[in-house]
């Protein structure tokens, strides 16, 4: 028997030692150099690889190749990738529910009945009623690749209007739908994007630009967003133009009615933040008359409902945590709001009314709150959730008396409940049969001080009993930007890490908005820096407490989250093992150059704003700080041939920069999806694969054994 142990011991070790040899002599593709330079400011600027922003041509198609095959086959050869993609399958393959919505005397909600590409809308006459499928995804492609990204249904429930998009790209088709017979209608909408859809008796409105360039489709920069009328049973071309601006082409315009259709209200941004808002009572359809009721761009407005005349607003104008205030539609006048709910300690992110009431959604300390006011502020009572977590969706309508809502959080599956709002009762719809044991695990918060002292939240999450020796694979994730926060929620991959004895990190960084609007600009433009420090130190407090150490800890974001990670692991690359940037911002001098990159401005700047920002944003750009014979951190960057949002040539770049300069043996690897884009629609099987080929890259640089 002992000899058999031993045998099976070095057969083991062999298998990693060829492993690691073959990591330590992998061969990159030859990646051409040009003499491409920008002049800011007086100051020169190389950018050899601005070849690979060209998504159209055939060396870029041939670079992506190369990249994708060298990356396939190290992930491949990873001993225990396929038992862990078995793992992934095999816990995702579950019923999830949405939480449902009424409208008209229908319900609607969507199912996934485990690994379907893309979750089915179904409609109940009632709640007892046997659910109908209304509309399969599923059947709009045959790889799933075309996902349902919006709808919108008539206020008497008998049309359904829904987007699709291909590919994971942010450009939307809608299409209409006979509720009753199910029968698609002839409309059909080309080129729309960052719109709602909003019904107005026989129509609706929606936002789109105009149709692009051949061969800008995904990657050339949106310029003058605009919002129409479309009439059931007519052309796009006969669409009635609502709102526009010829004068300012960076602006975005989005549209949406009171519930009772009695006002039109439209949004108009020139960033991710702040905005300006117009309403109008509708009389009829042409020569709408337009309030400006909020000056755009310092402060954010949202209105949520009408009570008579009266617009319900949410906003941080002087209150940086939000507050909810009442003004009439034609009214500019700040001085005249009504405070109905004033700003509190806790950071307003949500209202709505529902029943005879308020109902009001909070932040504390990245966690969960909800509330029930009356319809002049006074608060009734509060709703109580399960435990510490995410409050996901809360859907109910004015005087009904039934409403519905999620909850989720790291140990938590999602779960869907039913909500009596006159008697302030809760009974559970449906809940979550994961193939996971919630019990052995804890989940902690511990609030830690970033390098100027702030102090900054953390959630912690790992098998129970787990001894801190600083030995422990762990992975840390956070996104610090937009005024995004993160709260807890349950992930089927991220089960996997933890089950095997992975920790599991969340940091609430700045540039989030868990503490409000203070707390997101802390962590902007030319303070961006306290964001990195935030997620260094988050680290920092991690090692030296004995969760992990350097050898021991992966670092993973995306989007904003990406760029994140690109920025530390060229600050500090001796403090992490692994780094993980998805759909990653690393061009920091030229993002704004592309689609909808010039929204980005208000949290990042821009490199032709002044010297000053050219030079912060020059400072930590991760593209512009890789350094020759630095030992960089194993990294798989992975992006999407359709990615709109951030465009894969910022990944391109990255790596092949990356590729070039890093002195260490590390892997430096990009994963490039086709037929997908920024995350948003992608299909369960494409899901699955992208976790297997991350979480296995990450388990086996960190030196982990997984037992499946």
């Amino acid at each position: 028997m002992k000899t058999r142990l031993l045998l099976i011991t070095i057969l083991s070790t062999m298998l990693i030692t060829a492993q690691s040899q073959k990591t330590n002599s992998i061969v990159y593709p030859d990646a051409k150099k040009l003499d491409s330079v920008d002049i800011y400011f007086g100051n020169e600027v190389k950018d050899p690889y601005r070849w690979l922003e060209d998504d159209n041509s055939e060396e870029t198609a041939q670079w992506v190749a190369e990249e994708n095959k060298i990356t396939k086959n190290y992930l491949e050869s990873i001993p225990f990738r396929s038992s862990l993609e078995e793992r992934l399958t095999k816990i995702w393959n579950y019923p999830k529910y949405g939480v449902p919505f009424n409208k008209g005397d229908k319900y609607f909600f969507f199912k996934n009945d485990g690994v379907q590409n893309q979750s089915v809308l179904y409609i109940q006459n009632s709640l007892d009623d046997e659910p109908k499928v209304l509309l399969d995804p599923n059947t709009l492609s045959e790889d799933g690749t075309v996902a349902l990204s919006s709808m919108g249904i008539s206020k008497d429930g008998q049309y359904l209007a829904y987007g699709i998009s291909r590919g994971g790209s942010d450009w939307n088709e809608i299409y209409v739908m006979n509720i009753k017979t199910g029968e698609t209608l002839k409309d059909h909408i080309n080129w729309v994007k960052f719109s709602g859809i909003s019904w107005k008796g026989d129509g609706f409105f929606y936002s789109s630009y105009d149709e692009p360039k051949e061969g800008d489709e995904l990657s050339g920069q949106n310029q003058f967003h605009k919002v129409y009328y479309h009439t059931l049973g007519t052309t796009q071309n006969e669409d009635l133009l609502i709102f526009e601006d010829k004068d300012n082409a960076l602006r975005n315009f989005y549209a949406y009615l009171t519930e009772d259709e009695k006002f039109l209200i439209i949004g108009e941004t020139e960033s991710t933040s702040g905005n300006a808002l117009y309403a109008a009572k509708l009389h009829q359809l042409t020569d709408i008359k337009f309030t400006k009721i909020a000056e755009g761009f310092d402060y954010d407005y949202s209105v949520i409902d009408n009570i008579g005349d009266e617009l319900l607003m949410i906003t941080n104008h002087l209150a940086p945590n939000k507050k909810l205030v009442t003004t009439r539609f034609d009214n500019a006048d700040p001085e005249k709001w009504k405070d109905i709910i004033p700003e509190k300690e806790n950071v307003l992110q949500g209202a709505s009314l529902v029943g005879e009431y308020l109902f009001t959604q909070y932040l504390k300390d990245a966690s969960s709150k909800a509330y029930f006011y009356t319809i002049d502020g006074k608060l009734v009572r509060e709703l109580k959730l399960p435990a510490i977590g995410t409050l996901s969706g809360f859907n109910g309508e004015k005087n009904k008396n039934t409403a519905f809502y999620g909850f989720t959080s790291f140990t938590f599956p999602s779960s869907v409940y039913k909500y009596d709002v006159a008697k302030g009762n809760s009974e559970i719809m449906h809940s979550s049969e994961v193939d996971f044991s919630p019990e052995k695990y804890v989940t902690d918060q511990v609030f830690y001080e970033s390098k100027d002292g702030t102090k900054v939240p953390m959630f912690i999450v790992h098998k129970k009993g787990l001894k801190m020796d600083g030995s422990n694979p762990t992975m840390l994730y956070a996104y610090g930007g937009f005024n995004i926060s993160l709260t807890p929620s349950f992930s089927i991959s991220r089960s996997a890490f933890i089950e095997q004895g992975g920790i599991y990190v969340m940091a609430n960084l700045r540039g989030g908005g868990e503490y409000g609007e203070e707390w997101h600009e802390a962590g902007t433009k030319l303070k961006k820096q306290n964001v990195f420090d935030d997620f260094i130190y988050a680290a920092k407090y991690l090692i030296k407490n004995n969760y992990t150490s350097s050898e021991k800890l992966a670092i993973i974001g995306g989007s904003n989250g990406g760029l994140l990670v690109g920025a530390c692991m060229t600050q500090q690359p001796e403090l992490f093992k692994v780094a993980i940037p998805i759909v990653g911002v690393m061009d920091m001098l030229r993002y704004h150059n592309f689609t909808i990159g010039w929204a980005w401005a208000a949290d990042y700047g821009r490199s032709d704003d002044s010297e000053e920002m050219f030079k912060y944003l020059y400072g930590y750009s991760p593209l512009h700080n890789i350094k020759k014979g630095v030992n960089y951190p194993a990294t798989l960057a992975i992006t999407a041939d359709h990615d709109d949002r951030v465009v894969p040539a910022h990944t391109f770049k990255f790596m092949a920069e990356l590729q070039e300069k890093n002195g260490g043996k590390n892997p430096v690897l990009v994963r490039i999806e086709t037929k997908a884009g920024h995350g948003a629609g992608k299909p369960t099987a494409k899901q699955i694969s992208e976790a297997a080929d991350m979480y296995s890259f990450i388990m086996f640089n960190l030196g982990m054994k997984p037992k499946f």
